[in-house]
């Protein structure tokens, strides 16, 4: 059966002030041997401020829905990648199905190697956001975040988390690894937020984008 396929919005903006396309597609780890995937012991959790957590094993998520999500990709340290092409599964299903808190504010991206970042709620019920397994038409690769990566395309790529195994919903903004060293909490490359903000800062942008009035369907 055919994947369906969706442009993602950002396509659409204009390029995110001081961007630039490359031809390349540069590789950042935190630590200098990347993680093992075993697919018979892997787990993909979501748990926190949610009414009905999930653990899903590799075979259950292969089962899920999936979506191609065509999408510029843009880097905090200036450089940008033309319409990649993601595979994988809406994020929004599965938090339809674990049903977040009112008062969830963001969730935490934990990743296989330790890394982790956060992503406010808002962005993660867009329906270009994908558990990622494939890129421009081929399994994803382990440099690029194998076997699963998170893919926000309407913030900077430090949050597409990669060797993403879960979702921690929080109900106040907390910084992962990059945040606690200086980057912003959220990460929206239109408003240039490359770096550290006051958290007052952060929560005054969060009422102003925040997503209201989100269906979603019953257990």
């Amino acid at each position: 059966m055919r994947v369906p396929r969706l442009e993602s919005p950002n396509l659409r903006r204009p390029m995110p002030p001081g961007q630039r396309y490359i031809d390349t597609f540069p590789i950042y780890d935190i630590t200098p041997q990347r993680p093992r995937f075993d697919p018979a012991t892997y787990r993909f959790r979501i748990w926190g401020a949610c009414e009905a957590p999930l653990e899903l094993s590799w075979q259950e998520l292969e089962a899920l829905p999936r979506l191609e999500v065509v999408a510029d990709f843009h880097c905090v340290t200036t450089w940008s990648k033309r319409a990649l092409v993601w595979e994988g599964i809406p994020v929004r299903i599965l938090l339809e199905r674990v049903r977040p808190h009112p008062e969830a504010v963001q969730a935490m991206a934990h990743c296989l190697e330790g890394y982790t970042t956060n992503v406010p709620l808002s962005y993660l019920w867009e329906e270009d956001v994908l558990l990622a397994d494939k890129l421009n038409g081929a399994p994803l690769s382990p440099e690029h975040g194998a076997p699963l990566r998170l893919v926000v395309p309407r913030l900077y790529a430090w949050k597409s988390a990669k060797y993403l195994c879960g979702l921690e919903l929080q109900t106040d903004f907390l910084p992962g690894f990059w945040e606690e060293r200086g980057y912003h909490l959220i990460g929206d490359p239109w408003e240039e937020q490359r770096y550290w903000e006051p958290l007052e800062r952060v929560r005054t942008w969060w009422r102003r984008v925040r997503r209201v009035g989100v269906e979603r369907t019953s257990p």
